[in-house]
């Protein structure tokens, strides 16, 4: 690398990596932290998630910046005369980008190699981590509400305050479905919860109890265990989403969806011949559904294999536009390449990036030609900031 290329690549590579850190650090404590904190969850469990939450949020914040850095130095450049000199000297516009198209790829790949398999490990930790810790997630909102109640629970506990891993003087409640209302109600001296996951329990063991029921039964008994199921959201169920999976984990399981579409038909068909005519429509009425079910989850997967490729590229083709802007506009501060380069990821990227990700799972186009499109509409602009460059 020459003299020239050496500095422009220094010079991006110090502005990406301050932007990159500020820009990950101000989402990662303004919003994820943030609304973690709402959720009721300690300082330790926060500590926990936030090298889990990083990697996820990576993928966004890499190309940002890179936009970000490359419009700041091509800006600042073009506005200190220094373009102007390098094309007077006869040196070609596309040996000064090239740096940042080298940048670029570099990062490119460098996410890419993020997706392959760090981002859905963290991800599925960052889940695992929260069902393995609900009990404690339970003690927390319960030393922070004083209550766990909600309309969706079968139950209602109400404590005056927690002190270790006792509740002190408890109410529970337990929630009729019909009515919404409460058919019995026990308050007790102290009580200690339980999450036995293996059977989705939470158990509470409640001691001297006096219980109350609309009859006016009472009474006072020494002990009392209650079992009610543990919340929906907070039981695994089902396979691991596309979102979880490395990439040879999404190709294994969408060869095992092929092949149980291919076996469901099979199966369709001797059931159909053994039974007789009769019962075809039947047969035919199942076989669509659970062939349905099956590419659902192969658009979902097919999705995910092009959502992040399209995702991690997205930093090369947005410094094919950031080098022709920073140098048309000649601005040198960072407010103007602050707003200059996240208009085009606000107004024109990251929308037709979702809505071609939400095409593709439902199956109206190819996934491919969905996800690729906002990379598509960079390259377009990118082309016609080019010739108009060269132009001038």
């Amino acid at each position: 690398m020459s003299i020239l290329h050496r500095m422009i690549l220094m010079e991006l590579l110090k502005v990406f990596s301050m932007s990159l850190l500020g820009i990950t650090g101000i989402l990662l404590m303004a919003g994820i932290v943030a609304e973690a904190s709402q959720q009721g969850l300690g300082p330790m469990q926060l500590l926990t998630i936030i090298p889990l939450l990083i990697p996820s949020m990576l993928p966004y914040t890499i190309p940002a910046t890179t936009l970000f850095a490359t419009c700041v130095v091509y800006g600042r450049l073009s506005a200190d005369n220094e373009i102007l000199a390098i094309k007077s000297a006869g040196v070609n516009i596309f040996k000064v980008v090239s740096p940042g198209m080298v940048l670029g790829l570099i990062l490119s790949v460098a996410t890419m190699g993020l997706y392959y398999r760090i981002i859905p490990y963290t991800h599925l930790l960052l889940r695992t981590i929260f069902l393995k810790d609900v009990q404690e997630l339970m003690y927390t909102l319960l030393r922070k509400e004083k209550k766990i109640d909600q309309p969706r629970l079968e139950y209602a506990l109400f404590v005056q305050r927690v002190q270790g891993e006792k509740l002190i003087n408890p109410i529970f409640k337990k929630r009729n479905k019909k009515t919404g209302g409460f058919d019995s109600v026990l308050a007790a001296r102290e009580a200690v919860l339980r999450v036995d996951q293996s059977h989705n329990l939470v158990r509470v063991h409640l001691l001297a109890v006096v219980p109350w029921s609309p009859d006016g039964a009472g009474g006072m008994v020494s002990s009392q265990l209650q079992e009610v199921p543990l919340p929906d959201e907070l039981v695994p169920r089902g396979p691991r989403k596309a979102r979880d999976m490395s990439w040879k984990e999404m190709l294994q399981r969408r060869a095992e969806l092929v092949d149980e579409i291919e076996q469901t038909v099979s199966e369709a068909a001797r059931d159909a011949v053994s039974e007789g005519p009769k019962s075809l429509p039947k047969h035919l009425e199942n076989l669509q559904t659970r062939i349905a079910d099956r590419e659902v989850n192969i658009r979902l997967i097919d999705a995910e294999l092009n959502m992040r490729p399209a995702l991690a590229f997205g930093c090369f083709f947005f410094v094919l536009v950031g080098c022709p802007v920073g140098i048309w506009l000649s601005k040198s501060d960072y407010l103007s390449a602050f707003i200059t380069c996240f208009l085009p990821i606000v107004v024109v990227y990251y929308p037709l990036m979702i809505c071609g990700s939400n095409f593709a799972k439902e199956g109206k186009l190819h996934p491919t030609l969905d996800v690729w499109t906002a990379n598509g509409a960079m390259g377009v602009i990118a082309l016609v900031l080019f010739r108009r460059l060269l132009k001038n």
